[in-house]
């Protein structure tokens, strides 16, 4: 039998046969339990060895285990500060008062040990004062990435400027499956249970703030899975956390555990014990079917709503502007306007505010805001709230505005679009980044290469049901930017405001669209004008309402009833 690899699943091997066993044996020792090798307790051959997935399963102890170590996988480009390795002696915890801690959670130091968990002195901001900590140590391959501290005021902090990755993450690699969970104890109760494939999120989870950029930096390690297992919290922010995961993941490979009664799996682990925490995973069960609903699957929401009434929509923090609209994630909005009335500005404005208010990321297929780099520049201006100026570069405030533009908004740069391959790769920026926007600016320029028909309003009915499809799948918000094609001039001489029905299409639009908005600028009165012009469901919004807003210059933001003091000072173009 050929055993000799140098990678497993796309992993390059750091140490091969980490345990020293007997290379190229179906059948030996565990490595992780003295007893059962002792002839009293069971023959000796307990373990079986699967050398060509890396991994090791004893039937006595019921332990499974990774044969070799493997370096790091998808590492990123970016700089972060690395800790320092812990001192031998911190390890060292068997009988201190955090082993006697862990005691009395059902966490024995055996499992403390075998997670490289170790205790030692660190300063704590909330107490203000160095606190005697437990050191849950990040490791990637053999590198430490992260520590997360906890005192015993049960006050939590991450290594100052460390790289965010999933708790563990070494203990998925060559398992088919895997357990995800909200914290670094329940990780420990797993593992205590016998259950070795079992990773954490670093920082728990909080409602509508879940940006989860670990899994960014992890995205590769989920390749080849089979089955996720989600076992969060049951609260609120935890439920959130378990739709983002599934939302990223995908809901045909994601399995839901169900802890009963209980808050997670530690309480579960104290509760019934380890037994009855291995059967959780046993029985979890797959994620509702894409496309069929039970009661059960939505009885939370049906809850909620006869508690609380409708949600709130999602605002972007302009105040006129929220008073007369807001929206929910998987659905998608027509923005049109006559050409340079600000429409692409103004949706560069909401989905700044968006990433502001929640950390949504956003996508751009924007073919009219080439070269990216202007456009870029644009959103940083309205990040940063001024313009950058020449000994702006490379300046400390420029690296932060620089990081936060690179990490929440990505150009889909194509040389030829079309409506296919950016919803394709708006799906694999689902996975990889997390984007909860998308906009395709203008809609004409992002052709459906694959519509059935000729005839513009069935060709518009299916543009706008793949959009919508799209929307629902990956609970994204779309927008489409969308050009009038008819426009008429009043008594005046004034282009009137357009409407849904003067986009190519007519009707179409109108009929499908969730929401549509218009954008208008008035070069006399120098305002901008937004107008409602359809909200899909009441509780979002006024139909037929409308805002008026001054455009700042300098920042391209645009400033809600007031105007503006213009700087007079020319732009860096002129």
């Amino acid at each position: 039998m050929q055993v000799e690899q140098n990678e497993i699943n796309g992993f390059v091997i750091d140490k091969f046969n980490q345990y020293g066993l007997e290379v190229g044996k179906t059948q030996g020792v565990c490595p992780w339990s003295s007893t059962c090798r002792q002839p009293k307790n069971h023959k000796k051959k307990c373990s079986s060895y699967d050398w060509e997935r890396g991994l090791g399963t004893c039937h006595n102890c019921n332990k499974s285990y990774q044969l070799h170590t493997y370096e790091r996988k998808g590492a990123t480009d970016k700089e972060y500060v690395r800790p320092v390795d812990p001192p031998k002696e911190e390890f060292n915890i068997p009988r201190t008062k955090v082993a006697e801690w862990f005691e009395t959670r059902g966490i024995s130091t055996e499992t403390l040990i075998d997670l490289g968990i170790s205790e030692g002195p660190e300063y704590m901001p909330q107490t203000g004062k160095t606190e005697n900590t437990i050191k849950f140590n990040y490791y990637v391959g053999s590198q430490l990435i992260n520590v997360k501290y906890r005192d015993g005021r049960k006050n939590f902090k991450l290594y100052k400027g460390a790289e965010k990755v999933f708790y563990n993450i070494n203990s998925i690699i060559g398992y088919d499956e895997c357990i995800i969970t909200e914290g670094e104890m329940d990780v420990c109760a797993f593992h205590e249970a016998g259950v070795k494939n079992v990773i954490s999120v670093p920082n728990g989870a909080t409602l509508h703030h879940n940006n989860l950029d670990y899994l960014d930096n992890c995205i590769d390690y989920f390749e080849d899975k089979e089955k996720i297992i989600l076992a969060v919290d049951t609260d609120e922010p935890g439920l959130a956390l378990r739709s983002e995961l599934v939302r990223r993941l995908g809901a045909e490979v994601c399995f839901l555990v169900d802890f009963e009664k209980c808050k997670d799996a530690n309480e579960y682990l104290l509760k019934h014990g380890k037994e009855k925490l291995r059967q959780t995973v046993k029985k979890a069960r797959s994620y509702p079917l894409e496309n069929v609903t039970t009661f059960k699957d939505i009885e939370g929401d049906v809850t909620d709503f006869v508690k609380h009434g409708f949600k709130p929509g999602f605002q972007v923090g302009l105040n006129n502007f929220d008073k007369i609209f807001s929206t929910y994630t998987g659905q998608f909005i027509t923005v049109t306007g006559i050409p340079s009335s600000g429409k692409s500005d103004f949706v560069d404005q909401m989905v700044v505010g968006y990433n502001q208010n929640y950390n949504w990321k956003t996508a751009f297929a924007s073919p009219e805001n080439a070269p990216n780099y202007l456009h870029a520049h644009k959103l940083m201006r309205k990040v940063w709230g001024d313009m950058p100026r020449r000994e702006d570069i490379g300046s400390d405030k420029w690296k932060e505005i620089a990081d936060h533009v690179n990490d929440n908004f990505f150009f889909i740069d194509m040389e030829k679009y079309s409506l296919e391959s950016v919803l394709r790769k708006g799906a694999e920026l689902v996975k990889r980044k997390g984007i909860k926007c998308l906009v395709i600016d203008p809609f004409n320029k992002v052709r459906d290469k694959n519509a059935s028909s000729l005839d513009v309003n069935l060709y518009t009915m299916e543009y706008l049901t793949k959009i919508e499809t799209f929307a629902k799948k990956y609970d994204v918000l779309v927008f489409i930017v969308a050009h009038p094609t008819k426009m008429y001039k009043n008594n005046e001489g004034k282009i009137e405001e357009p409407n849904m029905y003067n986009i190519k299409g007519g009707g179409e639009w109108y009929d499908a669209s969730y929401h549509g908005l218009l954008v208008h600028r008035d070069y006399v009165l120098k305002n901008t004008k937004v107008k409602v012009l359809k909200v899909k469901f009441q509780n979002l919004g006024e139909n037929g309402a409308e805002c008026f807003f001054t455009w700042e210059p300098r920042s391209g933001r645009f400033v809600p009833d007031q105007i503006a003091e213009a700087i007079e000072e020319p732009m860096p173009w002129e």
